[in-house]
């Protein structure tokens, strides 16, 4: 497995870029574009998942820098629900800017940082054990012990444990005060590491200053404690994922 990364994949780091997804026709088989490197090692633990009765699914896959603005725009403007640490909803008004800002951030990467934006990070559940009907809502309950999704969740924990899950791993296993624990979100991490090592302060700076961003200024009189807890704070990267 390689690590992916170079100087020139700017415009693809901070999702301004396409040109590491997969082919339509795989991203037409998975239900989501992801990058061209991820698709096999997915579909590898998918089989697995498959043989003990789990349908591993990807409802979130590639997330482009216009879809994360968007959603950042709308939780800035209240026209989405900002979270507590619980998944709570909070009532924006009664919070400072700052503080409004860390709280998108428990739950919605920056805009220019989400590591949605490289297509090696992948939202999953187990879509046989999902009610006709029922709409996914990436909440703590759904993948907690007895949620509707924590077997399949205890099964990948399992295979992450034996070095057996293709080089998935949880970079939000557990709150470390930046991103709250994010269960259902798996990072192919021998790819991820590279694009992670190239995302610097200053390469998010530049991406911020020059977009049409809510509480804009905030952002960037902050980004270094920013690019602290809610980026690089993450799972140490097991070693063993990465062969040369």
């Amino acid at each position: 497995m390689r690590r992916g990364g170079a100087p020139s994949d700017r415009p693809f780091l901070t999702g301004h870029s396409e040109d590491r997804l997969c082919a339509p026709a795989d991203a037409d088989a998975l239900g989501v574009r992801a990058h061209r490197d991820v698709v096999e090692p997915f579909r590898r633990l998918q089989s697995d998942a498959r043989r003990e009765g789990f349908e591993l699914r990807i409802l979130s896959g590639f997330r482009s820098f216009a879809d994360q603005l968007s959603i950042w725009n709308r939780k800035t403007s209240g026209q989405l629900a900002v979270l507590d640490s619980d998944a709570a909803p909070l009532d924006i008004q009664r919070l400072s800017e700052r503080e409004l800002v860390f709280a998108i951030l428990r739950w919605s990467a920056l805009p220019g940082a989400s590591r949605h934006h490289w297509g090696t990070d992948l939202d999953v559940y187990d879509s046989a054990a999902k009610p006709d009907g029922y709409e996914i809502e990436l909440i703590p309950e759904e993948v907690e012990p007895g949620g509707m999704f924590g077997p399949l969740h205890d099964w990948l924990d399992a295979r992450m444990a034996s070095n057996d899950s293709f080089g998935f791993y949880r970079p939000y296993d557990e709150d470390r005060r930046g991103v709250a624990p994010e269960r259902w979100h798996l990072s192919h991490l021998p790819v991820a590491a590279g694009y992670l090592a190239q995302l610097t302060p200053d390469v998010l700076r530049a991406v911020v200053s020059a977009a049409d961003m809510g509480l804009k200024s905030v952002v960037l009189a902050h980004l270094d404690e920013i690019y602290e807890r809610f980026v690089l704070n993450v799972a140490e990267p097991p070693t063993r994922y990465f062969v040369d």
